[in-house]
């Protein structure tokens, strides 16, 4: 990667024309060819840009910048403040924590998180429509289908109400009761719950990972 700060003017020509006038901003040439003008201002945003793959040619103070398309970034450099090159190496990309998967796993070995002593019978239990994510048993037998969401809204509360009328269906299962889980629900989800007669259980994912028990929010 490259960055160099320096008084530029910018001029894009393709799409439509766009000029940016002589101004101290930062270049950003990253080693796929891609090329970004920042500001000092209006967040991760450049104010123009190239996107990969992209031919660059230097020459007199002058960055030709040219597409595939046709499409011509050109940065007139006025005065370089600062050019630094640094190798990034490879990444190994997002890792997402607290996602769907990561509370349903923390919730299956110890359903009992949700506030009362449920019991695992399976994960990912099927229906003809799809699989719930967790079928627990209550502490009087009773089948609970459990739904678990990283952030509660409507179409999840919709969800989990479809896979209850498809194991109601079942005879050795019904009645079957539901339970609404998330770090975060919204009201008008909570509201469509209550008129499905879905619990909606609002669970802290740090607290889920560690010693403590969670801090439940029963509504």
């Amino acid at each position: 990667m490259r960055l160099v700060i320096a008084k530029c003017s910018v001029d894009y020509a393709g799409r439509l024309s766009a000029h940016l006038p002589l101004a101290t901003r930062l270049l950003v040439v990253k080693a796929d060819g891609s090329v970004m003008v920042h500001a000092d201002g209006g967040a991760y945003k450049p104010l123009n840009w190239m996107n990969p793959p992209n031919r660059i040619i230097e020459s007199d103070n002058v960055w030709t910048v040219t597409s595939p398309k046709g499409e011509v970034l050109t940065i007139t450099l006025h005065e370089v403040i600062s050019d630094h090159r640094h190798d990034l190496g490879p990444d190994p990309g997002l890792i997402k924590d607290g996602v769907e998967a990561h509370l349903q796993e923390l919730l299956a070995a110890d359903p009992s998180t949700v506030g009362e002593p449920l019991l695992l019978v399976r994960r990912e239990y099927p229906t003809d429509i799809g699989p719930v994510d967790l079928l627990c048993r209550d502490a009087d037998g009773r089948a609970v289908a459990v739904e678990v969401k990283r952030r509660g809204e409507i179409d999840g509360v919709e969800q989990l109400a479809r896979y209850l009328e498809r194991l109601n269906r079942d005879p050795a299962l019904r009645p079957v009761r539901g339970m609404f889980v998330a770090q975060q629900i919204k009201a008008q989800a909570k509201v469509l719950a209550t008129d499905r007669g879905i619990v909606c259980v609002e669970v802290d994912y740090d607290e889920l990972r560690g010693v403590e028990r969670s801090q439940l929010s029963l509504f």
